[in-house]
């Protein structure tokens, strides 16, 4: 990694934290974002040629502060800013809390002032760092309506003084900050744009993250079980991609690159879960996960036990209902009952899911039944509908194949 690379990925580790301290400190998200932002181009500029400070995340908040103090000063109210902007000053020289940032940060996203989809929007913007594009695919939204829900959220949160969540206010953001937390992680592990498929930073970001939340809720199931989830699907990783970049599915990797350390944890913390009262969709989804990670070899997946678990977990969000988990549960269906109930299962999802996987898994099932035609079309629609790199060229190879 080159000098310029490591103070990008730096700058990138240290942001939310670095939000998150001013936030705390002095409100005004706004104005406190743009004086990040500000401090991180500063660093950009300073630190390739005179060398990155002993303390990076320290420079960053002096220097944000000040130029939070700058911009406090501007405001129209200059008499009142100018009273503020003292005391802030006065703030900057104290040392810097020795508690994590970023989780207060999370937890301050999710304040319940603000709409629950306002919530999860501004969180992935200023903790996850996703851009306003990637959230709306992670939502299936257009993009005008994530911009419109982040500004609003920040103009309700604009000139509220931040506090580390009680209790019992934290139990009660807990649901979203999860959410929030798994958003971010699936957008790591699977990036829903670019040239590559895994990014790393995020995925360790909100496994490094939901590692707090359970320091702070270590008796909480749902906790345990997006920890175990997360660290089930990061285990995989390293086998997921080829030499070039390319995508390797899951029954054609090698196992033996699997992070067993990893498989290990993730599934002591299912068994943890789900003795933690009544499992809900993380302890669910973590326990498919253990079963994916525990054969050692393609052919021995327990996919009746993998379906029964589906079952669970389509009917518990039947009032909400998560077409993803569905669309998983159609792939089990198809391994266990045959291509054809698989099939049948899909067009039954089809109208609530316009999405390229649901293409993708149409063309494999299609494919598998001989329909060599009807999969060839469904491998270049999803190939036309997805935005990431990798994935589009594993389906365009699916399709070359067929027309051999």
């Amino acid at each position: 990694m080159g000098k310029e690379e490591a103070v990008e990925d730096l700058l990138r580790r240290h942001a939310p934290q670095v939000l998150g301290a001013l936030l705390r400190r002095y409100g005004h998200f706004d104005a406190a974002e743009d004086a990040v932002q500000e401090a991180l181009l500063a660093a950009a500029r300073q630190w390739p040629e005179s060398g990155t400070p002993d303390n990076p995340r320290g420079w960053l908040i002096r220097v944000a502060s000040r130029r939070l103090t700058d911009l406090l000063r501007a405001d129209e109210a200059r008499a009142r800013r100018e009273e503020t902007a003292a005391r802030l000053e006065l703030r900057e020289t104290r040392a810097a809390p020795s508690d994590d940032d970023t989780l207060t940060l999370l937890f301050l996203c999710c304040d319940p002032v603000l709409a629950p989809a306002a919530r999860v929007a501004l969180t992935l913007r200023a903790v996850g760092g996703l851009t306003t594009a990637e959230i709306a695919r992670a939502h299936l939204v257009p993009e005008a309506t994530i911009a419109q829900r982040i500004s609003r959220a920040k103009q309700t949160l604009k000139d509220r003084r931040f506090h580390q969540p009680g209790p019992g206010d934290r139990d009660a953001r807990l649901a979203t900050v999860l959410q929030v937390l798994y958003l971010i992680f699936n957008e790591g592990y699977t990036a829903t744009s670019g040239p590559d498929l895994h990014r790393a930073d995020l995925a360790r970001e909100a496994i490094r993250l939901t590692r707090a939340v359970r320091r702070l809720l270590p008796r909480e199931g749902a906790v345990t079980g997006l920890l175990a989830l997360m660290l089930l699907t990061e285990a995989r990783s390293a086998a997921r991609t080829g030499p070039h970049g390319e995508l390797i599915p899951l029954d054609e990797q090698d196992r033996t690159l699997w992070d067993a350390a990893a498989i290990a944890e993730g599934t002591a913390l299912v068994e943890e879960a789900l003795t933690e009262g009544s499992p809900g969709p993380y302890q669910l989804q973590a326990a498919i996960a253990a079963l994916h990670d525990e054969a050692r070899r393609a052919g021995d997946t327990d996919w009746p036990q993998i379906l029964a678990l589906y079952d669970l977990l389509v009917a518990q969000s039947a009032g909400s209902p998560d077409p993803m988990a569905e669309l998983g549960r159609v792939v089990a269906v198809a391994m266990v009952h045959g291509p054809e109930s698989g099939l049948a299962a899909l067009a039954a999802l089809e109208p609530r899911l316009h999405h390229h996987r649901l293409e993708a898994v149409r063309a494999h099932l299609l494919e598998r039944t001989g329909a060599t035609e009807a999969a060839l079309t469904a491998y270049r629609t999803a190939a036309r509908l997805t935005l990431s790199v990798p994935e589009r060229h594993y389906l365009e190879t699916k399709a070359a194949r067929l027309t051999k």
